[in-house]
């Protein structure tokens, strides 16, 4: 019941369905194996309980995870009235510091897209994939998931298709548009005759067959590799660039999170920080009077 509560109620994607399940089967197993009787006859005593458990053998991340599941969990059981309180309301939670994101400089980003060689078609698919992770600020599964329909090419904008099948509409300015336009006519057909079965996802591999998140990820290190690029990133670290560019320019914090797709505006404030960061860092390293002698 709570299953089906998560998939048709909150939309939530198989995988944070299976996390969610996972994390309900730990708190299972450990009332079973501290005989603590059921899930229904929690309270706060045991959830704190349940807590100090947790912190011998998980980091702060994983405990805030676990249990945001279970509080879901009891939430739910309350509006089904078959309890009155949530027993994890109140548990007290590790604090856990949160990285920076890691973003590319714009002139790194440009020599790194400039030097990508498009002579043949599976570069001009790369060329494609990093200009829209960075122009439109795309997850790798959303980029991945990305289909032929999915293109507009007049109104030049992408439907992706976003966590908890969130679907939003990215613009995609000028330079990428043409990108992908010139590997989806150029490139993509020579990709696509290698398989047997047709594909509409726009994203090809060398057989001919959809992308993975895998991919994306050995195409980058291919890259960088051939390109003798001393950075260090990933491939999410175009939308983290994505988003810190944007903020640096100027751009509405609730315009960013539109962008990226976050249900809460409190998860794209951390690329604010990231600005500030940069802010200080420029200023100390420049200013006549800040520099140590």
């Amino acid at each position: 019941m709570y299953q089906d509560y998560l998939i048709y109620q909150k939309q939530y994607s198989p995988s944070t369905v299976k996390s969610y399940t996972n994390d309900i089967n730990n708190l299972i197993s450990f009332i079973e194996q501290e005989e603590l009787g059921d899930l229904l006859g929690m309270n706060n005593r045991t959830a704190k309980f349940y807590v100090s458990y947790l912190y011998n053998q998980y980091s702060p991340k994983s405990i805030l995870r676990k249990i945001s599941a279970v509080r879901s969990l009891y939430d739910f059981l309350i509006e089904e009235e078959m309890i009155m309180d949530n027993p994890f309301e109140f548990v007290v939670l590790p604090k856990v510091n949160r990285k920076l994101p890691k973003f590319i400089y714009p002139k790194e980003m440009s020599d790194f897209l400039d030097n990508i060689d498009t002579s043949d078609a599976l570069g001009k698919r790369n060329k494609a994939i990093f200009e829209l992770l960075y122009g439109c600020g795309l997850r790798a599964m959303e980029l991945i998931e990305l289909k032929l329909q999915d293109v507009d090419y007049v109104n030049r904008t992408v439907l992706v298709h976003g966590k908890g099948s969130k679907d939003r509409i990215v613009p995609v300015h000028d330079t990428a548009i043409q990108t992908l336009r010139i590997y989806i006519y150029e490139a993509r057909p020579e990709l696509a005759q290698k398989s047997f079965e047709s594909d509409d996802h726009i994203f090809l591999n060398y057989r001919g067959e959809s992308l993975s998140s895998r991919g994306v990820n050995k195409i980058l290190d291919s890259e960088l590799e051939h390109q003798a690029s001393t950075l260090k990133i990933s491939p999410h670290s175009f939308r983290h660039s994505f988003a810190t560019h944007l903020i640096n320019n100027g751009v509405d914090l609730r315009v960013v999170q539109e962008l990226l797709g976050h249900e809460s505006l409190s998860t794209t404030q951390i690329y604010t920080k990231v600005s500030k960061e940069k802010l200080k860092s420029e200023y100390l390293s420049t200013h006549p009077r800040a520099k140590r002698k």
